[in-house]
């Protein structure tokens, strides 16, 4: 396939294009700012979710902060999405704007447009498909925005159907479901379909637990960030958002932002010196796919995470740059001295200077996520797949069981409460994991064909 000439160059020259060589940005709050003051959009994208909106209006309506706009944006849905939403919120005394495309484009040029043309301190993306099951979920992630951070997310688990009946008992629901009552928070399928959803749900409970209690706490512990927040309901600082992404990448990449725009998000974020967060305690919920649709989902997910290293390589080059940053680090901690001393009350020990270019000369410590994130995307299910076609049938053995144990105690260990639900769990669902990892070799085959063969830059969707 023919490409465009600047889809050739390296991956340092096209951030240069777009001007990601730049000195410090200056869209951080001001520490006098107040984030109880903080004007809040909610955004929400939705496509066909007659059987959700009205669950995902419902928590919004009960939720402690609310917000100053509601925008929802209908990409082009034949279904009653609309309809339900403008009654819902009529009959709820919530003022809705709608915004309704006559084609299906997409999340990234919703995202864009929002950032663009309102002026609120904050943008929150709330997919239609998504419940808040924190009543204090918007607020929570918004004060911790004014804290420097450029986006922040809650704990995401999957939608079961018990979290739908229970939100039967809202008010505001029942008020809807009177005007409308043939309207369902049940999708209208099978009981085959169904059951395929929850082999995802399942699988996905597992997989979020053990990512979101561990894997993300851990890295927000060691490197006060994480590579990029769930994108199903985060909150962005829309300034932040506008700047850092859309007004930098748009002249480049347009509205294809890789194949999962909140981990292009996430990636440009950290690349330029700002934190994305996850808050542990509040939760939301989120519709997943039958299980028949999980291939395609890891595919969009796995190429955009490689597409996202290509264009950030030097954030992901970070590694080798460790000692150059240390020596920086000795060098002004140094100059702090006697009464030069820094007398701040207040440290912040993740701060890190902003700007693309600190990133390409220093790099910076969230990159060792990134870096160890894609080699062992790539290694381990490599090294899987040698000893299958190898017959080495014992080290595989060892080496699944000894994966399985390791990954199991974790997840027993953190889910307190709930430790024999998810011992069982992790065991069910093995198979399926690996299965998926094998699977994202496809994903990387197709990548290095695209980037080292066909010389393809403009990455399939």
């Amino acid at each position: 396939m023919a490409t465009t000439p600047y889809f050739i160059l390296s991956p340092n020259t096209v951030l240069s294009l777009i001007g990601l060589a730049h000195g410090p940005d200056k869209t951080l709050p001001n520490p006098a700012e107040d984030w109880r003051e903080a004007t809040v959009d909610v955004v929400i994208p939705a496509f066909n979710e007659e059987s959700n909106i009205p669950l995902c209006l419902a928590a919004l309506a009960r939720q402690t902060r609310k917000p100053t706009r509601i925008i929802l944006i209908d990409d082009g849905s034949r279904d009653r999405t609309v309809e339900y939403a403008q009654t819902f919120c009529a009959l709820n005394g919530m003022d809705l704007i709608t915004i309704r495309r006559a084609h299906s484009i997409g999340k990234t040029p919703t995202l864009k447009r929002q950032s663009r043309e309102f002026d609120s301190d904050v943008e929150f993306i709330l997919d239609g498909d998504t419940v808040l099951e924190s009543d204090n979920y918007i607020d929570r992630v918004v004060e911790e925005l004014y804290k420097g951070i450029a986006s922040a997310c809650g704990t995401v688990l999957p939608l079961r159907d018990r979290d739908r009946h229970a939100m039967l008992k809202t008010e505001a629901l029942q008020t809807f479901l009177k005007s409308h009552p043939e309207a369902t928070i049940y999708p209208r399928v099978g009981w085959f379909h169904h059951l395929q959803r929850g082999i995802t749900n399942m699988y996905r409970d597992v997989l979020y637990y053990f990512l979101q209690k561990f894997v993300y706490l851990g890295q927000v512990t060691f490197f006060g960030s994480i590579l990029n927040p769930v994108g199903c309901a985060v909150a962005y600082r829309r300034s932040v958002l506008k700047t850092i992404v859309f007004d930098r990448y748009e002249p480049i990449l347009g509205d294809d932002l890789t194949n999962s725009e909140d981990i292009f998000i996430g990636f440009a974020m950290n690349d330029n010196g700002y934190r994305n967060i996850q808050v542990t305690d509040v939760y939301a919920r989120s519709q997943e796919p039958e299980v028949g649709r999980v291939p395609g989902q890891i595919y969009l997910w796995s190429s955009s995470f490689l597409q996202s290293c290509y264009y950030f390589d030097d954030l992901m080059r970070s590694p080798f740059k460790a000692f150059k940053r240390y020596r920086r680090k000795k060098k002004e901690a140094a100059k702090v001295t006697g009464n030069h001393a820094d007398k701040r009350v207040h440290f912040e020990q993740y701060r890190q200077p902003f700007g693309a270019d600190y990133t390409r000369k220093y790099g910076r410590p969230i990159g060792w996520v990134l870096f160890m994130s894609a080699f062992e995307k790539v290694a381990f299910p490599t090294a899987l797949l040698i000893m299958i076609l190898l017959q080495l049938w014992e080290p595989l053995a060892i080496t699944l069981i000894a994966e399985t144990a390791v990954g199991t105690s974790i997840l027993v260990t953190v889910a307190k409460g709930h430790r024999l639900e998810y011992f069982f769990k992790s065991l069910l669902v093995m198979p399926l994991r690996y299965a998926v990892l094998l699977f994202d070799l496809i994903t990387v085959g197709r990548f290095a064909a695209d980037l080292w063969i066909f010389r393809n830059r403009r990455w399939r969707k």
